[in-house]
């Protein structure tokens, strides 16, 4: 894999998803925290500033989820329906560079978004004197950036061989079943069926445990894991992400156009 023609494949996605307007979601997250602060019943100044850091966590990870989602899953697949990978694969790139530039590329519109995001929510709780645990929160949103780039390659997997709107369908399902994966386990056990036990044990160990990856609850409260699980909660998002992108480079190679 060249890495010269990955970047400039991961510059023009990002490039690209920038003119769609993507980060207008900032100021709809801003305006959004700013409405939060105003609007929220004071129930007492502890529930209410719980309730603040909660809702921006969740936005945060929501509108990621909405760009990864919407976005991953055409970065490919509109490229098929268009019939200009055409003009892509007469040039000297590879398979493997074309699809893992579409995932970086995509991955650093993320980065941003969460970055923004992040900033905005710090300074609107600085600003109206909310506590909150800065480094819980900083990890917490780098783990959702990694959790929204493993979604990216799950959305870029779909988006190879399937239509836009199955790859969409398919994707929020797999984040539905991932981010309750880990409860999947403990439903087949509880259910006293082997088949049952045997179906959601293979699904745990098929679908990706989103759960490794959200840390919101914990972070609001300034509770997260220790650094050698956190360690290898990212390896593991890193391993994942690697091998979907390696397997949806696999199906598209053999894709005839």
């Amino acid at each position: 894999m060249n890495l010269r023609r990955t970047l400039v494949i991961a510059a023009n996605v990002f490039r690209e998803v920038i003119r769609d307007r993507v980060l207008y979601l900032i100021l709809l997250f801003l305006l959004f925290m700013l409405a939060a602060v105003r609007l929220l019943p004071e129930l007492s100044a502890m529930t209410e500033s719980k309730i603040i850091r909660d809702v921006g966590l969740a936005a945060m990870s929501l509108l990621g989820l909405v760009v990864t989602v919407f976005v991953g899953t055409g970065l490919v697949n509109k490229e098929i329906e268009k019939r200009t990978v055409l003009v892509l694969m007469t040039k000297p790139i590879s398979r493997i560079e074309f699809i893992v530039g579409k995932h970086w590329g995509l991955s650093a519109v993320l980065a941003v978004l969460v970055t923004a995001m992040t900033a905005i929510y710090v300074a609107i709780l600085t600003a109206n004197q909310i506590p909150f645990p800065l480094p819980s929160i900083l990890i917490s949103s780098f783990f959702l950036w990694l959790m929204l780039s493993l979604m990216t390659a799950v959305a870029i997997l779909f988006g190879v061989f399937t239509s836009s709107l199955l790859a969409t369908l398919l994707t929020f399902t797999v984040f539905l079943m991932g981010s309750a994966s880990a409860n999947l386990v403990a439903l087949g056990t509880q259910s006293k069926n082997p088949t049952i036990e045997t179906i959601t044990r293979n699904l745990y160990l098929i679908l990706p445990d989103l759960s490794r990856l959200d840390l919101k609850n914990q972070a609001v409260y300034g509770l997260l894991p220790s650094p050698e699980l956190l360690l290898q909660n990212a390896l593991y998002a890193v391993l994942y992400i690697i091998l979907l992108l390696a397997i949806a480079t696999v199906i598209f190679a053999r894709r005839q156009f």
